[in-house]
């Protein structure tokens, strides 16, 4: 018999091999476009007077890798949790069974993990030929991503577990949409006036941006790598413990 955590992550794929299609725009095409666009039409205008110290598609690229990373996860962890809390009632039927509250949130999360890593891995794949992955250490990027996507994933799992109403769309136009434009994406955020940028420094998405933007260029970030992958963990871990918190609740009820 399978341990819970992989019987609730089979769950997930099973469900995801009927419903893939429905995400290949959302979770690859969207983000791709948008960095060929941007990176190859508006490049052109902005290279040579950037003082960014790579081209602009160099600079965006891995910049955009992470933010797809983000997009996936909240996304999955938004309405699928909520749904699946509050109107299906899919979780109470997996806590019927062997698996745990811990169960139930690890083995969507392995599941999330893999879903980042694939947007990511594909994004990856589109940055070869334009020449804007241009270290060995840029396969590490996708794994960046997957830390981003954890990151992002935990505080969000708490907060869907806990609304019913349409508040997720304004959670997602009013953090996820903000935070691509304060996190370096698509310029430095020492460019931001100075009492904006201790703003950026807190947010996951810019600590991603900056360890995939060192795997691609082969350049160590300014902070330490190891202070980047802190932030991230917290963010996990602080999520984490809402989440466990919240489902818990919500599955006595």
């Amino acid at each position: 018999m399978a341990h819970p955590t992989v019987a609730v992550l089979e769950y997930h794929i099973a469900v995801y091999r009927r419903s893939w299609r429905e995400t290949v725009f959302s979770s690859f095409a969207v983000p791709i476009l948008l960095f060929v666009g941007i990176g190859t039409a508006i490049g052109g205008y902005v290279d040579g007077d950037t003082g960014l110290g790579m081209s602009y598609v160099d600079y965006i690229a891995p910049g955009m890798l992470a933010f797809a990373g983000m997009q996936v996860a909240m996304t999955e962890s938004g309405y699928q949790v909520q749904s699946y809390m509050a109107w299906d009632r899919i979780y109470h039927g997996m806590a019927a069974a062997p698996p745990r509250v811990a169960d139930i949130i690890a083995g969507q999360l392995v599941y999330l993990s893999l879903r980042v890593l694939l947007a990511a891995a594909a994004f990856l794949v589109v940055m070869v030929p334009l020449g804007a992955a241009g270290s060995l250490t840029a396969v590490l990027a996708p794994f960046v991503a997957v830390l981003v996507g954890l990151a992002v994933a935990t505080p969000m799992f708490a907060y869907s577990a806990s609304v019913t109403g349409p508040y997720l769309m304004a959670v997602i136009r009013f953090c996820m949409l903000p935070m691509v434009f304060f996190s370096g994406v698509f310029f430095p955020v020492d460019q931001l006036a100075w009492f904006v940028r201790p703003v950026a420094y807190p947010l996951p998405l810019w600590h991603g941006v900056e360890l995939c933007r060192a795997a691609t260029s082969g350049v160590a970030p300014a902070w330490p790598v190891a202070a980047h992958v802190a932030v991230l963990a917290a963010w996990f871990g602080v999520g984490l413990v809402f989440a466990l918190r919240r489902f818990a609740r919500g599955l006595s009820s």
